[in-house]
């Protein structure tokens, strides 16, 4: 059971994992009524079956259901998917991605958060 990163899922694998994100654990019956495009029971089991074959998912026996949770914290599925966007559109440059950001007419900033990357950057210069 190897850790799959989020790229390598498919969307629907995907969604399903943002759902464990955002709701933390679930049973198969939940993610069905959570997901969008009304997909069926059986499909969803197996796409459960799936990502806990791929190592994103386990589950424990509560009663008569399977309580699905993740097995991968947040933060590190962010950092993987993260990194894979920093590769797959700026060539791994951060420094391309963030100046892609601020530059940006629509992207709005407030004085607090231009302040703390500031201090990230000060921070990561004393490293």
């Amino acid at each position: 059971m190897s850790h799959t990163s989020f790229q390598n899922l498919s969307r629907r694998e995907r969604q399903i994992m943002e759902l464990f994100f955002q709701n933390g654990r679930l049973t198969a019956n939940q993610v069905t009524e959570l997901l969008p495009d009304n997909p069926s029971n059986a499909t969803v089991r197996t796409l459960l079956r799936i990502l806990e074959d791929k190592g994103q998912l386990m589950h424990e026996k509560e009663g008569r259901q399977f309580i699905y949770f993740t097995v991968v914290r947040q933060g590190r599925m962010g950092k993987n998917v993260f990194k894979d966007l920093l590769n797959t559109f700026f060539k791994g440059s951060l420094t391309d991605a963030v100046a892609t950001f601020i530059n940006d007419p629509e992207t709005e900033m407030t004085e607090e958060e231009l302040n703390e990357l500031e201090t990230l950057v000060k921070q990561a210069k004393k490293k």
